[in-house]
């Protein structure tokens, strides 16, 4: 019998989680609280302790080639932007065909996990289960966390002076559903996340006005990108990362500030961030300029305090007679069933080495997956994130000493710092962070040999969209399949808008792509030297 690895959660990551376990030959027993797998995907009317949930109209802001399993593409005539019914229902089909689902207790809520007596010598923890109001104990050599970062929600009403005192209602968007009971009011929208503005421009074809309050602003971004492809696969390329690291810091900033202002000038609708250069997670949302020009939205500052009836914001402006308060305030990480010290080891601070594994662990038998965020889609980095997890318990991987692993947490959180500022969020950057974890279970692409054998497959790596099949391409757990599944993802991606077909299908075309991007350095060059 393999090593006992115990997982908590049937989302994304706990069903990457048991298949990568499955992999190195350990046994998973994964516990699932709710009746389906799906985790965030699964769909309730209600918001359910413990869980959790998303609004009935939320769809996918990665498109269906960059957020696959790396083995298991979309089927072609899915959308490139999901519904979240139909994602579930990839995610079920998943599960399924890589029989997944025979390792999970359902309806299994995880109360307690803590350290074995001997852990200093065998590693092993106690996990304390609970179904139909029966407690049982069981020992395992492993523990893998995949219960997600989108379950408690953070709800700041300290931070609002007056709003004990106001008379209307005030939710979390956690709560949100559906915008039936908001028609004919007048609604306040804190934050401007995806949730927020998803939100805003659902009630705005409802509710009388809505004004969106954020404090720092924030780049907005289309879903469809240049020339009518999604966004994630002209922006989140090889190349791209490669140019971005490679320019002046000056230059970069420069460069993503005009390209985050190419589909329209934020400061011209409240929407322009304090610190522009910052790589914040944009929000995606389509419509929100059109709102806003169709004068249903509004957005103003933070703010200041509430009365009996009104919002009073920074700026002096105030909004009247609000019926309700929704506060989009993002979500706080919590997992009740574990000793806060294991995962905040330092200051109260989540400290994870590459976002995943406790650095002053005595033993690595414990893994966070799903954790860090970036601009990348969540199933193929939880997918990479659980190989190497898997791998570090069946000892085919080790990791470094807690001395070489923290000095990597402090030079990683200077670079976030400058890259993504002050935020309780994991962030990083999606290709550089995956060919790390690519790196420690030889799966990062090699590039340069692949230019050598095969030149093809080369300029698509390099210059397309950096795809979830990278990491199936070559090493353990390479699957035969990635090859053609690179070269055909533009095929995939432009066969469901391709209803009534005219003409041959476009593609992009990188070196196009290439020679746009480089004139500006090239334009620089010259000035320089001609003046200089």
């Amino acid at each position: 019998m393999g090593k006992r690895v115990a997982i908590v959660g049937a989302g994304v990551s706990g069903l990457a989680s048991i298949r990568c376990c499955l992999e190195e030959g350990l046994e998973p027993t994964c516990f699932e609280r709710s009746n389906d797998v799906g985790g965030l995907w699964k769909f309730s009317n209600r918001a359910e302790e413990g869980r959790a949930s998303i609004y009935q109209s939320v769809f996918t802001n990665s498109s269906k080639e960059m957020m696959c399993f790396p083995d298991f593409p979309y089927p072609d005539d899915f959308p490139n932007y999901m519904h979240h019914s139909k994602l579930q229902e990839y995610i079920r089909t998943f599960a399924q065909k890589k029989n997944l689902l025979r390792y999970i207790q359902f309806e299994t809520l995880v109360s307690s996990i803590k350290k074995c007596p001997n852990f200093l010598v065998t590693g092993q923890w106690e996990v304390v289960s609970e179904k139909d109001g029966k407690q049982e104990s069981a020992i395992f050599d492993a523990v893998m966390i995949c219960s997600g970062h989108h379950v408690y929600p953070n709800l700041p009403t300290d931070s609002f002076p007056g709003l004990p005192r106001f008379q209307g209602h005030y939710l979390h968007s956690r709560d949100y559903k559906d915008p039936e009971a908001f028609k004919g009011k007048r609604v306040l929208v804190i934050g401007l996340g995806n949730s927020g503005s998803d939100i805003a421009v659902e009630l705005s074809r409802r509710a009388a006005q809505v004004i969106i309050s954020s404090r720092s602003g924030s780049w907005v971004m289309s879903r469809v990108w240049d020339d009518g492809y999604p966004w994630d696969m002209v922006y989140v390329t090889r190349f791209a990362t490669f140019l971005r690291n490679a320019l002046p810091s000056f230059v970069s900033d420069w460069l993503y500030v005009k390209k985050m202002n190419t589909w329209f000038k934020h400061e011209n609708y409240g929407l322009m961030p304090l610190n522009g250069p910052l790589r914040k997670e944009p929000v995606f949302n389509d419509e929100l300029p059109s709102r806003i020009l169709c004068g249903t939205v509004s957005v103003k500052p933070s703010v200041k305090e509430f009365t009996e009836t009104s919002a009073v914001f920074e700026d002096g402006t105030v909004f009247e007679a609000i019926d309700y308060i929704i506060f989009a305030t993002g979500y706080d990480y919590a997992y009740p069933f574990l000793d806060d010290s294991i995962i905040k080891s330092r200051n109260n601070e989540v400290t994870l080495f590459k976002g995943i594994f406790p650095p002053k662990m005595e033993r690595p038998t414990l893994a966070v997956i799903g954790l860090v965020q970036s601009l990348g889609a969540a199933i193929p980095t939880a997918d990479l994130q659980a190989r190497w997890a898997a791998k570090v318990f069946a000892k085919s991987c080790t990791l470094p000493t807690t001395s070489e692993m923290m000095d990597d947490i402090d030079e990683k959180m200077g670079k976030k710092l400058k890259w993504f500022g002050q935020s309780q969020t994991l962030q990083t950057d999606y290709i550089t962070y995956m060919d790390e974890l690519g790196s420690f279970i030889g799966a990062k692409p090699n590039i340069p040999w692949l230019f050598l054998t095969d030149p093809q497959l080369a300029l698509e790596v390099f210059f397309g969209p950096c795809s979830p099949y990278q990491f199936r391409l070559m090493g353990p757990g390479k699957w035969d399949g990635a090859r053609n599944a690179i070269l055909t993802q533009w095929d995939r991606t432009v066969k469901p808008t391709r209803t009534r077909a005219v003409r041959e299908a476009q593609r992009p075309q990188h070196f196009h792509n290439l020679l746009k991007m480089l004139s500006f350095p090239v334009l620089l060059m010259a000035f320089w030297l001609t003046f200089y």
